[in-house]
């Protein structure tokens, strides 16, 4: 029964070579928009988290994700906080969401209070010596044809040239960072942040913290969170979308696996009524013709995710040789959830056919012609 079954796949290899592309597909359709959008997300979270701060003071309507609040906050706040007691450093910040040579968050900083939240560390180069020097990381580095120390490159979003000052590790805030100053200038937003970030001379004494600034006049439409509870937030159930998009994006997939297989199922069971017969005939019984639909279908389904995981680590590599900035997270739960609705997928387009084919009179299917 197993020479059958490949004999069958053999003997229409345009068939079986579709069938495969179209489970193929569909792995990759699912692995790859999971993916991008868990790579940004777990990517924003792991720089956000190695700013090095443990609270983050912002207005009571700001949004968790960087880059979404425009930049409402005073920048004099920062060196008042700083005045708190068991506050040890209060650094200003804009993220401004860009969308010019690509897209990113730009970020304006003020080197000195953001640095001491913790200290960057230079492969290249050094701190800004200029209010338009851009500091970037060694990701953003590496992308295109390399950049360097001295380059001068324009920032798209905000129209305006800088010169790479230093090159640093990622894992800091944003790939590119400029003078708050600077930012705040050339965006419309002079004087202002969008948040200002806190370090605690002491973990337990947060709450403290949190409660001074409460209660001083003036600061009470402002909320303070620790970066503990931001972090937290970055989740796929706290993106607006992300669970309808993933949703949608697995159905299509699905939907086109399974038309694909159950056409080819379909079709080669009618081409074989007549072998069905024969099998019959000599006594197979209805579970038996179902095992060689099945059967076929299994190793169609097999076969098209192998190629699907080939192609989807294709991309990877693709993307982390002409991008190393963008994010793309393959995990193994991901890569087994995807092979699993995919042959799941597979297999249910093949049922009708394979009890189509099961359920056919021998005699009649000795007849056919």
């Amino acid at each position: 029964m197993n020479k059958l079954v490949l004999a069958n796949l053999v003997r229409r290899p345009v068939r079986s070579i579709i069938s495969v592309l179209a489970v193929a597909i569909e792995v990759v359709m699912i692995l790859s928009i999971v993916a991008i959008f868990m790579g940004m997300l777990n990517d924003q979270k792991q720089r956000t988290n190695g700013i090095g701060a443990d609270l983050v003071f912002s207005p009571s309507n700001a949004s968790f994700m960087n880059g979404m609040s425009g930049a409402p906050i005073p920048v004099k706040f920062a060196p008042f906080l700083a005045t708190l007691p068991h506050v040890t450093v209060a650094s200003p910040a804009i993220t401004n969401f860009a969308m010019g040579d690509a897209i990113e968050i730009l970020w304006g900083i003020d080197y000195k209070s953001f640095n001491a939240l913790k200290p960057f560390t230079f492969l290249a180069g050094g701190p800004f010596q200029g209010p338009y020097d851009v500091i970037v990381d060694d990701k953003w580095a590496q992308s295109g044809k390399g950049h360097h120390v001295g380059e001068t490159i324009t920032i798209q979003s905000i129209h305006h040239d800088f010169r790479i000052c230093g090159i640093v590790e990622s894992g800091k805030g944003g790939r590119r960072l400029v003078p708050v100053d600077t930012l705040g200038q050339l965006t419309g937003s002079d004087g202002k942040a969008t948040v200002i970030y806190l370090k605690a001379d002491n973990p337990a004494n947060l709450e403290v913290i949190r409660q001074e600034i409460a209660n001083t006049p003036g600061l009470q439409g402002y909320k303070v969170q620790p970066m503990s509870d931001i972090l937290s937030m970055w989740t796929p159930d706290k993106l607006p979308g992300f669970d309808i998009a993933l949703d949608v994006v697995i159905t299509i997939a699905v939907v086109v696996g399974f038309l694909v297989i159950f056409q080819s199922m379909y079709t080669a069971v009618l081409e074989r009524t007549r072998e069905i017969g024969i099998l019959k005939a000599m006594g197979a019984s209805k579970f038996s013709i179902v095992g060689v639909v099945l059967r076929e279908c299994g190793l169609l389904a097999v076969a098209g995710i192998l190629v699907g995981l080939l192609i989807t680590f294709g991309v990877r590599a693709f993307l982390g040789l002409h991008y190393p900035g963008f994010a793309f997270e393959l995990t193994g739960l991901w890569i087994g959830r995807g092979a699993g609705i995919a042959f799941c997928g597979a297999i249910s387009g093949a049922l009708y056919p394979a009890w189509l084919a099961a359920r056919k009179d021998p005699i009649d299917a000795l007849a056919y012609e």
